[in-house]
């Protein structure tokens, strides 16, 4: 897995709440018995017409977000199914980071990302970030008023960076496992070679095999 402690690049946004697993990958592309050949399908349905040519009326098809690493969205982002493939398309179509923010509803923190994506983005090298609805709308503003807007994303200060004539930073909270798997670039085999020391010796201590 590729490691993960700095990042600059190109923010995308995404202007929509509740996008689901099934929206950022669809059914038909779950056959594949492959992990590769996923990123031109993310968003399909949004991103293309009923021709199979790029619809004009999809944000991220904006000319100025070409480029794009960084995804700026709205709240419960990657709910639905627990599909690990909606996370293969993601990091394969270049997006590095995510950024939605939680929500307060009825006295209810609601969290930024469904459980089960945001563990799959840690897995897979994709940085998940949550802030609150009034700094992800600033960042919607800062978009909206800069063409080709880039921002730098320090894993290690837990900081956003957004340079510019108003500089702007967001600092953001991570578990520190998840922190510390994405530094090392650990997925969830290397994590357990990590032991296969006290692995071997346990196996030969309790003789595993012949039982």
């Amino acid at each position: 897995m590729k490691t993960f402690t700095t990042h600059t690049g190109i923010v995308a946004t995404l202007n929509r709440a509740n996008v689901d697993t099934d929206a950022i990958i669809p059914k038909q592309f779950l056959k594949s018995i492959k992990r590769t050949g996923y990123g031109p399908n993310a968003f399909f349905d949004w991103r293309y017409t009923a021709s199979g040519e790029s619809d004009t009326e999809f944000e991220l098809n904006q000319p100025r977000f070409e480029g794009r690493s960084i995804l700026v969205t709205r709240n419960n982002f990657g709910c639905g199914s627990s599909r690990e493939h909606a996370v293969w398309a993601l990091v394969q179509d270049g997006y590095r980071v995510i950024i939605a923010p939680w929500k307060e509803a009825g006295g209810q923190h609601l969290p930024a990302f469904a459980d089960i994506f945001r563990i799959n983005a840690t897995k897979n090298g994709l940085l998940v970030i949550e802030l609150s609805e009034n700094e992800v709308d600033a960042i919607f503003k800062l978009v909206d008023e800069h063409t080709g807007l880039q921002t730098a994303v320090d894993l290690e200060k837990q900081q956003v960076v957004f340079q510019g004539t108003v500089p702007m930073a967001f600092n953001f909270v991570i578990e520190p496992g998840a922190k510390e798997q994405l530094i090392k670039g650990l997925d969830d085999i290397d994590q357990t070679l990590q032991y296969v020391s006290d692995i071997t010796r346990f196996e030969k201590e309790y003789d595993l095999y012949a039982l």
